[in-house]
């Protein structure tokens, strides 16, 4: 397997000596701004606004947020407070949590005076490891791609969903090198228009086919159309295969179904929960309103009007054809298949 070697122009995160500076996504596609990050408190406020998301990217973005606390303050309470902070966050991304109990046990190995820069080389180290598990990823999930293919994705999983050429998206990004692409359709996913804003703007920048449709519009594309395959990103996966994701996720899941369009999630093994079992004991974050009931400061609905936000859904098991991790894919999607993939080393 030959990794991936696509350069991303804009890096969703980067270091400048003691300081962290991240993308700023609710700026795009209009601007390109970045959000100078100093303190774990600022950084919990970017993970929380969403300036920054995609479960891969949290877990860096944490990393370096639990090391900057150490910059004010080396007491482990003072740790603890920060890693607290930064888990409430976004409850669903599991990745939050693996980059936090990381860094957390690396801060038991550095005990001293120079903590903060070892924590820093240490965020530094799982910026990097992600980089390359994307590659491995987009190689991997390549192979499934027939040549002449059209994909149908969800939301944004590709580079400014983590800190390399993306999961989901970085296999499309792969696979359209090697001339296997015809077109993607990218859902706009309501209500934060992830794939309109940010799918659509990396698929366009590298000149790949694609098409925006509105959330509603995949099932009967794919009844009209030839649909070689859908691919997902991915929040939290469950020791089963059941796989958190954004909402609307399932219900594409289903539409594949009942098309026999092959239904792939790409997330790397940090996005796996095997404390949980199954997909029902997922915690699904439930976002404001207001959300949903305006698009960019306009109000789209009458007011005094009530809404829901699920921010996320869980896709069974059954439905999944595949999932691609940086260490395997994992087929079929079962309990069994997780955890022989998970016990290979990357």
């Amino acid at each position: 397997m030959k990794p991936a070697t696509i350069r991303d122009p804009h890096p969703t995160i980067r270091r400048k000596g003691a300081v962290v500076e991240v993308l700023d996504q609710l700026a795009l596609p209009g601007r390109i701004v970045y959000r100078r990050c100093d303190s774990a408190e600022k950084m919990a406020t970017l993970i929380r606004t969403m300036v920054l998301r995609g479960a891969p990217l949290i877990g860096v973005a944490a990393a370096y947020g639990y090391a900057l606390a150490a910059k004010k303050s080396s007491s482990p309470l003072a740790l603890k407070r920060a890693a607290a902070r930064l888990l409430a966050t976004r409850p669903t991304a599991v990745n939050l949590r693996w980059g936090l109990e990381r860094m957390s046990r690396a801060a038991q190995r550095y005990k001293g005076p120079r903590l903060f820069e070892n924590l820093m080389r240490e965020a530094d180290a799982i910026r990097k490891e992600d980089i390359a598990a994307n590659a491995r990823m987009a190689a991997f999930g390549a192979k499934l791609i027939k040549k002449n293919s059209t994909i149908i994705t969800h939301c944004n999983a590709g580079y400014l969903a983590t800190a390399g050429v993306g999961t989901a998206v970085g296999v499309v990004r792969h696979a359209f090198r090697r001339g296997k692409i015809k077109m993607v359709y990218a859902d706009e996913t309501r209500p934060y228009l992830q794939g309109s804003r940010l799918t659509m703007w990396e698929l366009m920048q590298d000149k790949i086919p694609c098409a925006l449709l509105t959330d509603g519009m995949a099932a009967h594309i794919m009844k009209t159309e030839k649909i070689d395959a859908v691919f997902v990103g991915a929040d939290r996966i469950a020791a089963n295969a059941d796989t958190a994701n954004k909402i609307g996720t399932y219900g594409l899941a289903i539409a594949a179904r009942a098309h026999k369009v092959p239904f792939y999630v790409v997330a790397p093994a940090s996005t796996f929960d095997m404390r949980i079992k199954n997909g029902d004991a997922i915690p699904i974050e439930e976002r404001s309103i207001t959300e949903v009931l305006n698009i960019a400061g306009h109000s789209i609905a009458p007011r005094g009007a009530d809404a829901r936000h699920p921010a996320f859904d869980v896709t069974p098991a059954r439905l999944i054809t595949a999932i691609v991790t940086d260490r395997g894919i994992v087929k079929p999607a079962n309990r069994r298949q997780v955890k022989a993939v998970l016990r290979r080393t990357a």
